[in-house]
């Protein structure tokens, strides 16, 4: 059933503007417009700015004096208000059933509502005017259909601003703009579900690397949250990056980076990766099982000596040599079990200082024979050489597999067809171990090729591994000796010292743990949230 209101009035009662050459101008610049705006709406990316520019032409193009715009949501089979013009208090987002109202019958039939005065029609809900002090005297209601002809939206304008009804040209421009806005917005939907769809696959990439590595679990998320709170600070600070622009491409791009700098571990076998101390468990249990060997090897000789003596000796003398037999034995008994003591301390991923060095030299010369009688070293060469380790828990070998994270991580990325706005996602997560002064890996680059994304990332990397509480091989450092360290890296030439000047005057840490949950879901559009508005809900006819 056709709705269209008030369609009677007959050819001299068209307003004068349609068949003057004034009206044809006016006509001939409505539509050029109409033409601009949907070139407009084709390039929008943001979703709040699109409905704003949606309504703001939409009101424009039929002279109107207010308007409203309705996203029709049809899992939940309900219209709902993302923004509207004109209103000055606060207000909640209007939700109401398809079907309820003018809008709510335009939504569910597909057919326009011209309504020449709004308060002869039993179907307008007064209570909105009475609220606001607005008084509507005509209403155009029309569908905004998308390209299955299914309703997308409703558009609805109030009042001629030259207090005439609107007219059927106003009806034609309308539904010309809605079609254009349906497509504009199909466009935005569609744009939004594949950037969800990557966001899914981005998050699950992180999920896969913490679940290799529980013990960093949340590193990369919390990276990426002081990496873009640093960034979108940068031309803010006082430093030589005050002037550098910064824009929410710029942030999701380095969010992207940041959260997937460390996917490459997913190249680093797993033992490797979560090795917490300097021999493997399985390592020390041997290492341990062959102390208890010598042990009893020793008390087994304890035993023959005894034996021999009372062999040999009267009792009297015997006992004596007895006594210091046993006493010999437990002298010797406690070495191992000092020993065992400082290997195991030796074997945390702790400084090892200089005298640890020869006191592990002089347990593995020391010897034994095993229960065949074959004399075997307290350590193997390969014990010797990880318990050697200076610093950290992987020797030579192990740390080249996991600096190799970057290779595996810069591979990985490069596969993936980035978009033009996030074509250095790969590069940025690539160099995020890189030093200024050309010491850092996998390629040892100079200062002036590492970008500002990568510099930020780094610092922030740097300070979350430190100051992280949940891994078992090191107590989470405090804040202030972590910032001790960073500024003791910048004064060598490893770090950028403006930005980290500017980490640590801004707090960002700080700033990022407040927002970090906002800083998670960055550049993604707010598509379909009721809860993210461009402007007031407002509601006719509801």
């Amino acid at each position: 059933m056709a709705l269209k209101a008030n369609r009677g009035r007959g050819k001299d009662e068209l307003p004068t503007e349609r068949v003057t050459l004034e009206g044809l101008v006016h006509r001939n610049n409505k539509l050029t417009a109409l033409l601009d705006v949907a070139s407009a709406m084709t390039y929008e990316r943001d979703f709040d700015r699109l409905l704003d520019l949606i309504l703001g032409e939409a009101i424009r193009v039929v002279d109107a004096e207010r308007g409203s715009l309705y996203i029709a949501d049809h899992q939940k089979n309900e219209l709902w208000s993302k923004i509207a013009q004109g209103l000055v208090e606060e207000t909640k987002i209007i939700r109401m059933p398809i079907g309820r109202g003018i809008a709510g019958l335009v939504a569910r039939t597909g057919e326009v509502l011209n309504i020449p005065d709004a308060y002869k029609d039993s179907r307008f809900n007064q209570e909105f005017d009475k609220k606001t002090g607005f008084t509507t005297r005509s209403i155009l209601c029309v569908p905004m259909l998308g390209r299955k002809n299914e309703v997308v939206g409703v558009l609805q304008a109030l009042n001629r601003q030259n207090g005439e009804p609107f007219n059927e040209e106003d009806e034609e421009l309308l539904v010309a703009f809605g079609a254009n806005a349906a497509a504009a917005i199909e466009n935005a939907n569609l744009r939004d579900d594949i950037q969800r769809l990557f966001e899914g696959f981005v998050e699950a990439s992180v999920t896969a690397i913490e679940a290799r590595d529980p013990t960093t679990s949340g590193h990369s998320f919390r990276v990426a949250n002081l990496s873009c709170t640093m960034l979108d600070l940068v031309p803010r600070s006082d430093g030589p990056y005050r002037n550098l622009v910064i824009t929410k491409e710029h942030i999701k791009e380095l969010r992207y980076a940041a959260l997937l700098h460390d996917f490459g571990k997913v190249g680093v076998r797993e033992h490797v990766l979560i090795k917490a101390d300097k021999l493997y468990p399985h390592e020390l249990e041997m290492l341990e099982e062959r102390f208890e060997q010598a042990r009893r090897a020793a008390e087994v000789l304890m035993l023959e000596s005894k034996i021999a003596v009372l062999e040999s000796l009267p009792r009297v003398e015997a006992e004596e040599r007895i006594r210091q037999i046993d006493e010999d034995w437990r002298v010797r008994d406690q070495q191992y079990l000092s020993m065992l003591s400082f290997i195991k301390q030796c074997n945390k991923p702790s400084m090892l200082d200089s005298g640890g060095f020869e006191k592990l030299r002089e347990i593995a010369e020391q010897k034994f024979p095993d229960v065949t009688g074959k004399t075997r070293s307290l350590l193997t060469d390969a014990e010797l050489r990880n318990l050697s380790i200076a610093r950290g828990s992987l020797n030579e070998q192990e740390r080249k597999e996991i600096e190799s994270h970057v290779v595996h991580t810069y591979n990985f990325l490069k596969r993936i067809p980035w978009t033009k706005d996030l074509a250095n996602v790969a590069e940025y997560a690539r160099g995020h171990h890189e030093k200024l002064d050309g010491t850092g890996y996998p390629s040892g680059r100079p200062a002036y090729s590492i970008p500002i994304q990568t510099r930020v990332m780094t610092i922030a990397d740097i300070y979350d591994a430190l100051t992280a509480a949940d891994r078992p091989y090191k107590p989470a450092m405090p804040h202030a000796r972590a910032l001790m360290i960073l500024e003791d890296e910048a004064k060598r030439g490893k770090l950028d010292s403006d930005l980290l000047r500017l980490f640590i005057e801004a707090d960002v840490p700080s700033i990022a743990e407040k927002h970090g949950e906002a800083l998670k879901t960055q550049g993604i559009p707010a598509v379909r949230r009721a809860e993210s508005t461009a402007g007031q809900p407002h509601e006719h006819g509801g």
